[in-house]
């Protein structure tokens, strides 16, 4: 969960965002740039900077983010640096994407299994999400080799684990307690 300050950026992002009904726009801007984030942490790094002017800074953004985003995301990172909040950057853009997918019909699903899953089986569970939650889903796959068999998804807060590793580890838990496995 965000906190306060980057809720409130990322809330006004997206009013504006709504009155100018670029909502998707924004939020593909949004995933560029905490893309560009994760692959050059010492953009991060050169930001947070005290030895560093603001306006070396807002000139980079500038220069860096010409392409990939409007005057109106580029003006709010460069409100950051003038208002010492650089440090909140990524939690703001994170926040505005919620906020956009929640707008949009959009959830985000996980699911890890232990081994590659085929695409037609990726694509019935995608389709069993649509219909259980409403929603468009974008599909991230994962595989973790711990969870031995089955599959885990998770939409949101929304967990469904049916892995052969938490029904041994519930079998653990019980024959430990001295129940009935």
């Amino acid at each position: 969960m965000a906190n306060e300050v980057a809720e409130r950026y990322a809330q006004g992002l997206f009013e504006l965002a709504r009155e100018t009904d670029t909502i998707r726009e924004k939020k593909e801007q949004a995933a560029l740039i905490l893309k560009a984030l994760a692959e050059n942490p010492e953009l991060s790094v050169f930001l947070r900077a005290v030895k560093v002017t603001k306006d070396e800074k807002k000139n980079l953004i500038a220069s860096v983010f010409a392409d990939a985003a409007d005057t109106d995301t580029i003006n709010l990172i460069k409100l950051l640096i003038d208002k010492g909040r650089i440090g909140y950057f990524r939690e703001i853009f994170q926040e505005y994407v919620r906020l956009a997918d929640d707008e949009l019909g959009i959830a985000t699903a996980v699911v890890e299994s232990a081994r590659a899953l085929k695409a037609e089986d990726i694509e019935r569970i995608r389709l069993a999400l649509v219909k259980k939650t409403g929603r468009e889903i974008i599909m991230t796959t994962k595989i973790n080799p711990e969870l031995i068999a089955g599959i885990k998804v998770t939409v949101g807060n929304n967990v469904t684990d049916i892995t052969m590793k938490t029904k041994i580890d519930s079998m653990k838990e019980a024959l430990l307690k001295g129940g009935q496995a």
